[in-house]
Order: structure tokens, then C-alpha cells, then sequence
């Protein structure tokens, strides 16, 4: 991939558009980037070392991937772009829980952020949430009373976490919590990164009702840390892509179980 003006771009140029590809993508070869960078093959696990040392995307055998694992998460910009339409109606049916005067806290996920941009027409509203993305959003809405969770910031996830979080967390009493995790295995919702763990879970504890948002795909994932068992939330919101055979079982493992469609082109 070569410029306007016939050159090649420098290292950290380079890295940024192969994120780019990558988080496109989703998956590509290492010799697909080379050739589409012209450089060597050494160039191109360089820059994919580099960029797997910020927790953007993986590193497979012979290419790489944003593609989430049992331990990987995949970075926040992928998670963006992935099941839009799915996470929409999640949301859309989430928002009809919220009333006006409530306090809403919000967890790092992109289904939350879904959420969030529904909330301006409940308003008045506070909302809690350590999700910068989110915290951008809400600064701006009319009516909407926003506690902004502080700490350590990451990254991979434009949140904070760690110990001054969930502080901040424990010190406040919300009247809905909605949070999202990566996978749902064993009748517990489950996350790939221990350091998420802590903060979803302070969530939950500090508020009179929690609600698990998923999209589909999580019902057929693993992820190495338990956040909690499924009875533990008062709701769970998943969308009607999910198989039969898995909306039975989680209807089992759950208190109550919505089924969202998904929305029509203009509603979404």
C-alpha cells in the first residue's frame, strides 16, 4: 500500500493502517499484509508483534486475527463494528427497563453503549458508567446527570478499572446495572481478562437490579473468568438469533429471559 505521492509510509503509519485491515477483516494472513504493504514478511511480524503488545489484535500461525478467544478480548474498536444490528435490538429492549429519575449504571461494553444512546429520550436520568466511549456520549445529552467512574485507564477496552474504581463503584447505590460479558458457559457469565472481572462484579453489587445484555454469539463462546452465576441477574436480554436449543437452556439458568428482534432498518 503505497501513498498518493508514491511512497511507502513509515513504521507507525503502516501499523495504523493494518490495524485497520485487521480490524476490517477480522482475520488476515501475514503474506496477504505483506503484499498488500510491499514490504517483507519480517516487516509485517514486526509491526504485528507491535501491535499485539497493545492488545489491538492476535497473533496466529502464519496471520492474525481481532477475533476473541477464551483469554483474548478483542479491542474495543473491532467489538464497535461486530453484530451492530443484533446489539441494537438488545439494547432497544433494555431501554424499555429504564425509567425516568433512575440511576443507570453502565459497564465498558459496546452493547452498553448501544444503551447508551437510547438514554437521552429517558431523561432525567444519572448515569454511572467507567466506559470512556460512553462518557463522551452522555457529557452531551440534555437531562442526563452523568458520574464519570475513574482509575486506571486501558486502553484495549478506553475504560478504567482497577482498585479506585471499584472504590468509586462501592460508594454508590444504582437502581439498574447493565452489563455485558464475553461468553456465557456453564450457566455463568464468563470474560477473558481477569482485570475486567472485579469491576463488572463491584457493579452488579451496587445496584438493586442487574441485567446481562448479550448478542447471540456469546451463547456459543468460552472465556477463562467466571463474573457470575446467570441466576444472579434479574434479567437477561438476548437477541432472536440465538439457536432454539440455546435460548431453552438459558431459559433454565435464568430468572427471566427476554428475547429481542431485531429492529427494522429505521428504527435501529
Amino acid at each position: 500500500m503505497i501513498d498518493g505521492g508514491g511512497t511507502r509510509p513509515g513504521p507507525a503509519r503502516r501499523q495504523e493502517a493494518i490495524a485497520e485491515q485487521i480490524l476490517a477483516r477480522g482475520d488476515i494472513t501475514a503474506g496477504e499484509l505483506a503484499e498488500l504493504f510491499q514490504v517483507s514478511l519480517m516487516t509485517i511480524h514486526r509491526d504485528l508483534s507491535a501491535l499485539e503488545r497493545q492488545g489491538l489484535v492476535r497473533k496466529l500461525r502464519g496471520g492474525v486475527t481481532a477475533q476473541p478467544s477464551s483469554v483474548f478480548e478483542s479491542d474495543v474498536s473491532f467489538r464497535e463494528r461486530s453484530m451492530r444490528a443484533e446489539k441494537e435490538a438488545v439494547a432497544a429492549r433494555a431501554a424499555e427497563l429504564v425509567e425516568p429519575g433512575m440511576a443507570v449504571m453502565l459497564d465498558d461494553s459496546t452493547t452498553s453503549l448501544a444503551l447508551a444512546r437510547r438514554l437521552e429520550a429517558l431523561a432525567p436520568l444519572t448515569v454511572v458508567t467507567n466506559f470512556l466511549t460512553t462518557i463522551e456520549l452522555v457529557a452531551g445529552m440534555p437531562g442526563i446527570r452523568l458520574i464519570a467512574l475513574g482509575g486506571d485507564y486501558d486502553a484495549p477496552h478506553n475504560s478504567f478499572l482497577g482498585v479506585s474504581c471499584t472504590d468509586a463503584i462501592a460508594a454508590l447505590q444504582a437502581d439498574l446495572c447493565f452489563v455485558s460479558t464475553s461468553a456465557v458457559t456453564g450457566g455463568h457469565a464468563c470474560h477473558q481478562e481477569q482485570h475486567i472481572v472485579p469491576v463488572k462484579r463491584a457493579m452488579l453489587a451496587s445496584a438493586t437490579r442487574g441485567v446481562l445484555l448479550l448478542d447471540h454469539t456469546k451463547l456459543t463462546r468460552t472465556a477463562l473468568y467466571r463474573v457470575a452465576r446467570l441466576e444472579t441477574f434479574d434479567r437477561v436480554i438476548v437477541d432472536a438469533g440465538a439457536a432454539p436449543e440455546a435460548l431453552r437452556e438459558l431459559d433454565q439458568l435464568t430468572r427471566s429471559l427476554d428475547v429481542a428482534a431485531l429492529l427494522p432498518p429505521e428504527a435501529s
